[in-house]
């Protein structure tokens, strides 16, 4: 191998120095204060800052391109270059790069899963460990030429933007989903696949009911008059599960916040479908959380094998499953999930009663209404799922690209100029 493609290893104190200066007393009040919150766990980019003056403690000071690495429960891998000059919690360790180093590249080791377990095995402590730099500074770590080190970081920040892009991405289309939603749930969609103006625009259009004001033309049923049978689901022993049983149980875990269904993680049993024949789930039915995270609702779109709900779920089974997607999304929306939520009964553990749930009276559009409402949500909830998609495709690029290029194991050099070769053929 070439002198110049030789693999290079130097203790972090030759990457990095420690910044130790302090301040309690004058500070500048208009400066960033970043708090080990404001770092995500394995992210690159702040999420967050404060003033100055919320901080009343003694705080670190640090300067634009210095690594703010925390050192208080090192397991959550928080680890950012600051953008800006300011003041930080003492929690977090002030690196800044050495004569020589790129800081860019210095964070980037820093956030290697090789930096991270050092600090968590080197840690001090039980409940709130903590690591030093002290336990840290004598590490060694792949460090090539600062050519080399300048091409890395590009590399890698070239990445780390298009993730943080896409999770800026995730983040407005979640908030445009959630006033989307409010507005289709409140107003609904006239004939043309339009929104109703509002009440304030035209309040002809709409009337007084016990859910508030609705629609003319919604109604305001008791939901077991919309439902043709409902069911909790059945207990079995824990010695029952089986990976190779022929039964499925769906339980509140395999559903997220949302009323996603998960059909990976539901457990399987040795038990013979038959014996829960009455339970069984059939595509379209609603389930709904009783205990735990009270009122999380998810419909049911098939398996490949029998499935039945977990003893803490109730199944709803509506006449007419045009109505299914729309209540999914009423009951996991700001405006239906209280209604739900004020059914809870009990002490540490709350449960919600079945007939409780019959009795609630909720907002009932006609059915095409409600299927176009629905169709509305999921358009945009299939926008956030290819960005998540592509998030986590993202992720596990930087993650293979940080395990080769910061451990000498592929060089950068080569990758870039047969990137430019391919670049010149195009």
């Amino acid at each position: 191998m070439p002198d110049s493609e030789a693999i290079c290893y130097r203790a972090l104190s030759e990457l990095v120095s420690h910044v130790d200066t302090k301040i309690t007393v004058h500070k500048d009040p208009t400066r960033p204060y970043v708090g080990l919150e404001n770092i995500p766990s394995r992210g690159a980019h702040l999420t967050g800052w404060s003033l100055a003056s919320s901080s009343v403690s003694t705080n670190s000071i640090f300067q634009a391109g210095d690594v703010l690495f925390g050192k208080l429960r090192p397991n959550l891998r928080k680890c950012v270059v600051a953008p800006f000059n300011g003041y930080c919690s003492t929690d977090i360790l002030v690196l800044r790069a050495n004569t020589g180093i790129d800081p860019s590249f210095a964070g980037m080791v820093l956030r290697t899963e090789q930096v991270g377990a050092a600090a968590e095995m080197r840690s001090i402590g039980t409940k709130m460990p903590r690591t030093s730099w002290k336990h840290l500074r004598g590490l060694e770590v792949f460090c090539p030429s600062f050519p080399e080190q300048s091409k890395i970081a590009k590399v890698l920040d070239t990445v780390d933007t298009a993730i943080h892009e896409t999770e800026a991405i995730i983040a407005k289309l979640k908030a445009i989903k959630q006033g989307l939603l409010h507005d289709l749930l409140t107003r609904g969609i006239d004939a043309n696949g339009e929104l109703r103006p509002t009440k304030a625009e035209a309040p002809h259009l709409y009337k007084r009911s016990p859910l508030g004001w609705i629609p003319k033309e919604w109604a305001y049923p008791s939901f077991g008059s919309l439902c043709e049978s409902s069911a909790f689901g059945p207990r079995f022993p824990s010695d029952a599960y089986d990976e190779n049983g022929p039964l499925a149980t769906l339980r509140t875990t395999d559903m997220d916040d949302e009323g996603n269904i998960s059909l990976s993680t539901m457990p399987r049993a040795a038990i013979a479908p038959s014996v829960f024949a009455d339970h069984l789930l059939r595509p379209g039915d609603i389930v709904i959380s009783r205990s735990g995270t009270c009122g999380v609702t998810g419909v049911f779109a098939g398996h490949d094998i029998p499935v039945v709900p977990g003893a803490f779920l109730i199944r709803f089974r509506m006449r007419d499953l045009r109505l299914n997607r729309f209540y999914r999304r009423y009951f996991n929306s700001p405006q239906g999930r209280p209604y739900l939520g004020r059914l809870a009964v009990g002490g540490v553990q709350k449960n919600i009663k079945g007939s409780d749930v019959l009795n609630l009276l909720v907002p009932l559009p006609s059915p095409e209404e409600a299927v176009g409402i629905a169709v509305r949500v999921e358009s945009i909830e299939q926008h956030i799922e290819g960005n998540r998609q592509m998030l986590f495709k993202l992720t596990l690029q930087k993650a293979g690209l940080m395990d080769d290029l910061l451990t000498g194991r592929v060089r950068v050099t080569p990758l870039l100029t047969e990137a430019e070769r391919r670049k010149e053929c195009a």
